[in-house]
């Protein structure tokens, strides 16, 4: 096996260098997650400085949502196969240069392919890291304990990147994007020193699924493409409904080379497991419901309540402090009542805060109309993001961790694309395009009782995992007995 396995441990009491490798491997996650969040801010001066129409402006941030949602399943698999580390370190040294080049550009073109690059270096680094925390720690409390912290750096980055955007918009739109190239490259120091040798991959590239390389990843960035697309010129246009058509047929293609190839980019096997499938539609309904509903938030406080963007991005904190502080102890409770029956908490919490924001109007308080689905926010975030991580990733082997960690992400970013594809058309059509306050909160409704159907959609997924309370989950389905004929042994 790789090398990482000389720093596996069962123990919940770490070394430096264990601490070392978790901490690094987080702190990007932590990155990718503030890279997301940090540009929304910052479009308005963007257009203004650039020039920018509106329909390009939207790829600036879709552009990055675009390469990371649509190359999460190729990331996670060429960690596997090319080696974790090998890939971890490449991807963030592009993420760096890309950053740099983002934040020096004159060109709007130019700064959409910057975004496109960081979007396609996250799609590696994500499940890259995620990876190596589920192989560094063997599962179990100390697997729980560290997937707890990897999830506070990514929930706690989404927020960080709120604030400093609003802060470092005021200084400048460019420092939303050079804020990350001298983090990348510390992490890229501190990787190179702490991050275990793997030495040689176990297979060559002879062996890699090119074809279903090439199928997986024209599909699914097909797919996010259509999906992001799709609100502005029409979901009944005929060039969406070709797209997806192109993509249902990709999909299909891709099915087909993984069900024959000797070595598939993805096993299918692995997708019989009912914990790990309940895992990935779990979070995309998750985080798909938590993306509309800031979508329509953020409107509310800066439209409709008037808040300057710093102001907008400090309401959200008290559910960024409270997944800050709550994550790290959560492994406890995990281990005495299961990610089952934490995940389903998590959404029921964040079923009734949506419910609650129904309540708003005009004259609401923040107090009284915002704060408290802000805490049932942070903690939904609390209770299921972490369960979400250690429900994917249990019972998978070594070999495969990247592949399922690609698997949770891509759900995670399509999820959220798609959520937020909804929910703004929906908004759209019943008049949140107006800029009137009184316009803006009739559309509120119906976009808002969107975001719970999500999040009650996955509520019922998350219900279904506790039918096996009493006896053990579904283990991952393993490969076929015959050696040249499986990815994994």
């Amino acid at each position: 096996m790789t090398s990482s396995a000389h720093l596996s441990t069962t123990s919940t009491r770490w070394d430096a260098r264990l601490w070392a490798v978790l901490l690094t491997v987080s702190v990007v996650i932590g990155l990718d997650a503030l890279d997301v969040s940090m540009v929304g801010v910052a479009l308005p001066s963007i257009q203004a400085d650039l020039g920018l129409s509106t329909s390009a402006l939207q790829w600036v941030v879709s552009g990055y949502v675009l390469g990371y949602g649509g190359l999460l399943l190729l990331g996670g698999r060429t960690a596997d196969l090319l080696g974790r580390r090998r890939v971890f370190l490449i991807a963030v040294a592009v993420f760096a240069v890309a950053s740099l080049l983002g934040g020096l550009v004159d060109d709007g073109a130019l700064l959409i392919a910057s975004r496109l690059i960081k979007g396609i270096a996250a799609a590696f680094t994500a499940p890259a890291a995620l990876s190596i925390v589920t192989t560094t720690f063997a599962e179990g409390p100390a697997r729980n304990k560290a997937l707890g912290i990897f999830a506070v750096f990514g929930a706690s980055g989404y927020s960080a990147g709120l604030v400093f955007s609003g802060l470092l918009t005021e200084v400048g739109w460019r420092w939303t994007f050079l804020l990350p190239v001298p983090v990348a490259i510390a992490v890229l120091i501190v990787a190179i020193r702490v991050l275990p040798n793997e030495g040689r991959p176990e297979r060559t590239g002879a062996g890699y699924d090119l074809p279903g390389a090439i199928t997986g990843a024209a599909a699914t960035l097909l797919l996010v493409y259509t999906v992001v697309d799709a609100p502005e010129i029409g979901w009944a246009n005929p060039r969406t409904l070709i797209q997806f058509a192109v993509a249902a047929g990709l999909i299909t293609a891709f099915i087909m080379i993984e069900k024959r190839t000797k070595h598939p980019l993805v096993r299918l096997g692995i997708l019989r497991s009912a914990p790990l499938a309940r895992a990935n539609l779990g979070a995309a309904t998750f985080f798909g419901a938590y993306i509309g509903f800031q979508f329509v938030v953020m409107l509310y406080l800066q439209s409709v309540l008037g808040w300057s963007a710093l102001e907008t991005a400090l309401g959200f904190l008290p559910a960024a402090l409270i997944v800050a502080f709550g994550s790290p102890r959560m492994e406890r409770l995990i281990d005495r009542v299961g990610t089952s029956r934490t995940i389903a908490a998590g959404v029921i919490a964040h079923v009734v805060g949506y419910l609650l924001f129904l309540g708003v109007d005009q004259d609401s308080s923040y107090a009284a109309g915002v704060l408290p689905s802000m805490i049932l926010l942070g903690v939904g975030f609390t209770l299921a993001f972490s369960s979400l991580n250690i429900q994917a990733t249990a019972g998978v082997p070594d070999d495969e961790q990247g592949l399922a960690g690609g698997l949770l992400n891509t759900s995670l970013q399509v999820g959220g694309a798609i959520g937020l594809a909804i929910v703004s058309a929906v908004l759209t059509a019943n008049g949140g395009a107006e800029t009137s306050a009184g316009s803006l909160l009739a559309g509120f409704t119906p976009a808002l009782t969107v975001v719970t159907i999500i999040a009650v959609l996955g509520l019922l997924i998350a219900l279904s995992g506790l039918r096996t309370r009493g006896r053990a989950e579904e283990p991952v389905a393993e490969p076929e007995p015959e050696p040249e004929l499986a990815l994994a042994e």
